[in-house]
C-alpha cells in the first residue's frame, strides 16, 4: 500500500497525500489509520486532517519550509506500527420514509431502470453504506455501497431547492441533503434526522469509517419522529462496528 502513496504540495501550509483513485474500504481503512497515527504524533502541528475518496490532506500551522523532510517525517509516521490505533465507528440507523410525497424522483428511476418502486425501496434500505467522507455541505455524508442497479445518474438540471433531509442518488451514491440547497441528485426519500447541528458538541455525529442502514418508514412515523425530534426525545440508534 506504502508505495502507491504520493506526496504533494497543497499551498504554502498543506499536504496532500493521494492513493490509487478507487473507492475502496482497504484504502479508506489505510487513510483512516494515518490519519489517527498522525493525530497521535504530530497533534501540535497540524490545523486539519481532511479524508477523501482516496486522499488525505494536512493543513498545518506554520508554513512547510521542507517539504522533502515533512514528507520523509510523514513517511516514518505512515509505516510505524509502535502503537495500536483504536477508534470507535458505529453503525447509524437512519429511519427513511420513500413515500411518493417526500421520494419525487422514485417514479422516474423505476421507469428508467425497469424496477418496481418497491424494489428500489428494498434494494436501497437493504445494504449497510460505509461513510467515506463529509463534504459538499456541512454535515453532507458520502457513502459507499449503493446496489448497481439503483446506479442513475445526476440530474442535467439541479433543482434550486432540495429540502433538508432529502435521501438522493446520485451517479453510484447515496446521501442525505443535510439542509435546504439546490442540488442534482435523484430524490427517493426524506429522514426527520439533523446531520448537522452547531448547536451541538459534534455538529455532524457520523464520520469516516461509520456505516449507515436506512429503515424504511411510514408517512405516519416519519411525522411522528420528527415531532419527537423536535422535543429532543429521539435518539438514533446505534451499534458499535466490531469488524
Amino acid at each position: 500500500m506504502g508505495k502507491e502513496i504520493t506526496y504533494k504540495p497543497f499551498g504554502k501550509q498543506a499536504i496532500l497525500i493521494e492513493w490509487n483513485a478507487v473507492i475502496s474500504e482497504v484504502v479508506l481503512n489505510d487513510i483512516l489509520s494515518f490519519k489517527y497515527k498522525i493525530e497521535n504524533q504530530k497533534k501540535q502541528s497540524y490545523t486539519d486532517l481532511i479524508v477523501g475518496y482516496h486522499s488525505l490532506t494536512i493543513k498545518f500551522k506554520d508554513e512547510i519550509i521542507d517539504f522533502k523532510a515533512t514528507v520523509k517525517e510523514l513517511k516514518s509516521i505512515y509505516l510505524s506500527v509502535n502503537f495500536t490505533i483504536k477508534k470507535d465507528n458505529f453503525i447509524w440507523e437512519i429511519p427513511v420514509c420513500y413515500h411518493p410525497q417526500f421520494g419525487i424522483d422514485l417514479q422516474e428511476i423505476a421507469k428508467k431502470s425497469e424496477l418496481s418502486i418497491d424494489e428500489i425501496i428494498e434494494l436501497h434500505s437493504k445494504t449497510t453504506y460505509t461513510v467515506y467522507f463529509i463534504g459538499f455541505l456541512p454535515g453532507f455524508l458520502y457513502l459507499g455501497g449503493l446496489e448497481a442497479q439503483l446506479f442513475f445518474d445526476r440530474k442535467p438540471n439541479p433543482r434550486l431547492q432540495v429540502s433538508k433531509g432529502s435521501v438522493a442518488i446520485g451517479g453510484k451514491q447515496t446521501g442525505i441533503y443535510p439542509s435546504n440547497s439546490a442540488g442534482g441528485w435523484n430524490i427517493i426519500g426524506k429522514t426527520p434526522i439533523n446531520f448537522f447541528d452547531v448547536r451541538n458538541e459534534n455538529p455532524c455525529f457520523a464520520k469516516s469509517g461509520d456505516k449507515i442502514k436506512f429503515t424504511p418508514v411510514s408517512l405516519g412515523e416519519f411525522y411522528q419522529l420528527e415531532q419527537e425530534i423536535e422535543k429532543k426525545n429521539y435518539s438514533i440508534s446505534k451499534t458499535l462496528r466490531n469488524d
